[in-house]
């Protein structure tokens, strides 16, 4: 901020306070005031009002400017000794533990050690007996994918979720700084509002959604009977005209009863990939099916933006966004379900890497 003395830096607050905290006004009276082309940057305004509700001050603060580097061959062999030693330390203890400033040790990290961040990646956990039924699905899947050019056409992959109405507050990342503990409690229902929704995605077209609820629009627990009815009333009409509909569920209870694969049966024959018949669905593998690893993810990262207020404005938020959704999106998807399956049979039925660690 150099370039701008306090005099301007005073006008700046004034502009930007009087506007309405509007950064496009306060840039456009300052081009006004004093009579210049160019105007203050977003984030020199940003900078400068942070600066200004957090020390009540616009000059700048004391202590800054360019300080002796510390990026010496002593030390950044300390920090790549460091690093080696335990690489899953953050760099504020890190630094804390080296006695170098947190802004030294990133750029050691980055600029000499060419290091970069890695997060964790979470993944459904595998028992032993899980990677032959994974082995076994990605061959047959693969198989029948190569040999049948309309396969991926006539194939749905089903599922349900939840969509609750209010994000949970972490309480780790939630912290009140001041003289004394303010004691703040957030609130919470035993029973946060939500819907359940049910979608089978196809390589043109989303079936769905479908949301479980009784007559009063209350969300319902998925049993078999409800599997049943949605199966019956709003599945079947959908593919009744299409005799070459493959049909892909998990083995959630309510999927699998008796009742329930008698009625799948009647209407996809035997040309269901599921638990409890000839094409079994492997089990913990939501990163095989296209509801897992795709949509439910892509939908609840667009329909909160808007932050919707009751129930009913976030069912109309999934419907809109699922009628957004391009066919050419969704051929994609069922292309890469193709390619999951593959990976797995390279990986003889253990986690997919090649999709984990994709860069």
């Amino acid at each position: 901020m150099a370039t701008y003395d306090v005099q301007k830096r005073v006008k700046i607050i004034e502009f930007f306070y009087s506007s309405g905290r509007s950064i496009i006004t306060t840039q456009r009276n300052y081009r006004r005031h004093f009579n210049v082309r160019t105007a203050p940057s977003n984030n020199m305004i940003r900078n400068l009002v942070s600066r200004f509700e957090e020390h009540g001050r616009v000059s700048d603060l004391p202590g800054r400017g360019r300080g002796r580097s510390v990026r010496n061959e002593a030390v950044v062999e300390a920090v790549r000794q460091s690093v080696n030693e335990d690489p899953s330390v953050s760099t504020r203890r890190r630094s804390a533990q080296l006695g170098i400033s947190r802004t030294s040790l990133q750029r050691i990290l980055k600029r000499d050690l060419k290091m970069f961040p890695y997060k964790i990646q979470m993944v459904q956990e595998l028992l032993p007996q899980d990677y032959q039924a994974r082995l076994q699905y990605a061959i047959r899947f693969s198989q029948i994918a190569r040999e049948n050019d309309n396969f991926l056409n006539n194939l749905i992959m089903s599922d349900e979720a939840h969509f609750h109405l209010n994000g949970y507050v972490n309480k780790q990342n939630c912290r009140f700084w001041g003289t004394h503990n303010p004691r703040a409690l957030h609130q919470r229902g035993l029973h946060p509002a939500r819907c359940t929704v049910w979608c089978g995605v196809m390589a043109d077209k989303i079936i769905g959604p479908y949301f479980f609820e009784d007559v009063d629009g209350q969300p319902e627990t998925v049993n078999g009977a409800l599997y049943r009815t949605m199966i019956e009333n709003f599945l079947r009409p959908h593919v009744e005209n299409n005799q070459n509909i493959w049909f892909q569920q998990d083995g959630a209870t309510a999927h699998t009863a008796r009742a329930t694969m008698e009625l799948l049966h009647n209407i996809f024959g035997e040309r269901i990939i599921s638990r409890n018949c000839d094409f079994a669905w492997p089990p913990r593998s939501p990163d095989l099916t296209a509801p897992d690893f795709f949509l439910w993810g892509y939908l609840k990262g667009v329909v909160y933006i808007n932050k919707p207020q009751t129930i009913q404005e976030l069912k109309q938020n999934i419907q809109a966004e699922i009628r957004n959704l391009e066919p050419e999106t969704l051929r994609a998807v069922m292309e890469n379900a193709v390619e999951r399956a593959n990976f797995c049979l390279q990986e003889n039925g253990h986690h997919l890497r090649d999709v984990i660690f994709h860069t």
